[in-house]
């Protein structure tokens, strides 16, 4: 029985990938033009600063992200894809021309050959482990490019107990940011120091039984 060089998992079909690997491996390179293009948005200028060139001649603003810029660009996503592209038509014995076009395109064409190879690739090729996991390590890095991990907003608190002139409770959610000592609401403004912590949890433990009992 042979052993997955992605998952390491033990494989009884004896191939390279298993067949979860394997099908994770041509999911992951069927999205990877989509996630390429939906890189685009993500080139516009930072704020703060004019469009083109200021009136002194400096240069335009730059984008958003430079690590966008280099995945986009022609030796970036286009490039890796390729490199392998040719390591599979070399070890395969097939003609290897060379890669033109736009850098888009060349992402097109490139997953799209390596889907045509997956089944000898799996099966058959002693470097099917190291391909798959930089598949796995692009798609992962273009999708946090394109969908951020949210920002830690720390301990949720309860929900903010300041009463307003009419004498209705705010109620927005508190939170305590990470080496924050003072609890602040966003909605109303009011603070509480740990001072009024202890007061704070009676009235929202006292808000959370009346309206329980609603």
């Amino acid at each position: 029985m042979n052993t997955c060089q992605l998952c390491e998992q033990p494989d009884e079909t004896g191939s390279y990938l298993c067949p979860g690997c394997t099908k994770a491996t041509r999911v992951r390179l069927e999205g990877l033009p989509v996630l390429y293009r939906g890189l685009g948005a993500l080139l516009t200028p930072a704020g703060g600063v004019g469009q083109g060139r200021t009136g002194k001649g400096g240069p335009a603003p730059i984008p958003v992200s430079l690590d966008v810029l280099d995945v986009r660009g022609p030796g970036g996503m286009a490039g890796l894809l390729e490199s392998w592209v040719d390591a599979v038509r070399h070890d395969r014995g097939r003609p290897e021309p060379p890669h033109t076009g736009s850098p888009e395109g060349r992402v097109d064409r490139a997953c799209g050959e390596l889907l045509g190879h997956m089944p000898w690739i799996a099966v058959s090729w002693p470097e099917a482990g190291e391909f798959a996991g930089e598949i796995r390590d692009l798609a992962r890095s273009v999708s946090s490019m394109i969908r951020p991990p949210e920002p830690d907003r720390g301990t949720r608190v309860g929900n903010c107990q300041s009463v307003d002139v009419s004498g209705a409770i705010c109620g927005a959610v508190l939170w305590l940011p990470p080496g924050e000592r003072v609890v602040h609401c966003g909605w109303c403004g009011m603070s509480w120091p740990p001072a009024t912590w202890a007061q704070l949890k009676t009235w929202i433990d006292e808000d959370t039984k009346a309206r329980d009992a609603a």
